[in-house]
């Protein structure tokens, strides 16, 4: 996703969002995040017709982020609007489920394993008495 429109979705203005992400950085390693080239934001500019801002200069100021899913996620921590905190509690409550799940899973198995070989014991007893 782009830096726009994770501004949006987080109710921030982009720049606030990009002066996050830079006091952050190290928070954002390159699977996380990268910067558009200039190329490649005229391209999507001429592409989608967006709505990118543009400086006095002329074009943008400064280069588009994009953003992969642990970018988004690492942006809720980053950021301090209402959107974004509520956001953050969300993947952290997504998180802790995920890991009750796993822990879950094995026990579960292991009880549906134990059911089915009680089970084939009692068949072959049952073909046996036969």
């Amino acid at each position: 996703m782009l830096d726009r429109d994770l501004a949006k979705m987080y109710g921030v203005e982009t720049k606030r969002l990009n002066e996050s992400v830079r006091r952050n950085i190290d928070r954002f390693p390159e699977d996380f995040m990268f910067e558009l080239t200039t190329e490649e934001c005229n391209l999507l500019e001429n592409s989608l017709r967006s709505q990118i801002a543009t400086s006095k200069r002329g074009g943008n100021r400064y280069g588009t982020f994009a953003f992969t899913e642990e970018g988004v996620a690492m942006l809720s921590s980053v950021l301090r609007s209402k959107v974004a905190i509520e956001i953050n509690i969300r993947i952290m409550r997504a998180f802790v489920a995920l890991r009750r799940m796993a822990f879950i899973t094995p026990a579960v198995s292991g009880e549906i394993y134990a059911i089915k070989r009680k089970m084939e014991e009692l068949e072959s007893s049952t073909l046996e008495a036969i």
